[in-house]
């Protein structure tokens, strides 16, 4: 399990119908498709690109501010960034209604990030990116998640994501756990599919829920079916840093910006043109 480079590390969008093994003691997926089961997990959204091209997970973690994978934000065909003006964040997204509706202003992928090379330790270790929005969710439903650091080895943490079959509603998974923490990398028994990248991880310590980590990929490590996320609390302090130098980033203004909440089709279905 340890030996991490010799894992067949295959994309949540690019693999064929691939699940994670849940190991002992692991929670089966909860569909979060009510107002209760869904009260606490607002804050959690799925990322729509391009009108229906595909979709990720994506969780606030400032009242403007979006983590998610950053291979999220590459076309899988042309390689190339997809423009933030495809990107629109659902938060809370259920059974055709979001908490809250936001266009992407700018987006900071990991500077060291190559969504070229081949899915590797390296890849997913800086497979983390941050999306501020064109306005901030001030809501007292939708509430930002705090960040902590990384797991440790053993540690139970749990998931909340949109994936292939379920993308109309989050489903949480309470309970799984670290399997391995190598290189950067966090290898977990958690329950993913496609869609499920950039999903939050998290731990709950004193019962409080806290992101410690975000899915990256698939993988099969001797025979086991597991998910991979990035240790998060060095990725995530040199992105914040980077955020704050504007002048990096080109901000995109735009017209009608903020549909009113309700009910809609966005029509984003899941389909396999990117790594989402």
């Amino acid at each position: 399990m340890h030996r991490l480079l010799t894992a067949i590390l295959l994309g949540l969008c690019l693999a064929g119908p691939l699940q994670a093994q849940p190991a002992d003691g692991d929670a089966e997926l909860q569909r979060l498709d009510t107002g209760d089961s869904g009260r606490h997990w607002e804050g959690v959204g799925r990322i729509d690109i391009g009108g229906g091209r595909g979709f990720c997970t994506g969780a606030l973690i400032e009242p403007n501010i979006v983590l998610t994978a950053a291979h999220c934000l590459f076309d899988r065909t042309s390689g190339e960034q997809i423009d933030v003006t495809e990107l629109e964040f659902l938060a809370g997204w259920r059974n055709g209604r979001a908490s809250a509706y936001r266009w992407v202003r700018r987006a900071v992928v990991h500077p060291h990030y190559d969504f070229s090379t081949q899915l590797q330790a390296e890849r997913v270790r800086n497979d983390v990116a941050l999306l501020e929005l064109h306005q901030p969710i001030a809501k007292s439903r939708v509430i930002p998640f705090v960040t902590h650091s990384q797991p440790e080895e053993g540690d139970k943490i749990g998931l909340v994501s949109y994936a292939r079959g379920r993308s109309e509603a989050a489903s949480l998974q309470e309970m799984c756990q670290v399997l391995a923490s190598q290189q950067g990398v966090l290898v977990m028994s958690c329950d993913v599919d496609f869609g499920s990248s950039g999903a939050p991880v998290f731990s709950f310590k004193d019962g409080i829920p806290r992101v410690v980590s975000v899915v990256s990929a698939m993988a099969e490590i001797e025979g086991e079916k597991v998910s991979l996320g990035t240790q998060l609390e060095e990725p995530l302090k040199l992105m914040r840093a980077l955020l704050g130098k504007n002048e990096h980033f080109r901000r995109v203004e735009r017209d009608g910006l903020f549909p009113a909440d309700g009910r809609r089709d966005t029509g984003a279905k899941f389909v396999k043109t990117g790594r989402q």
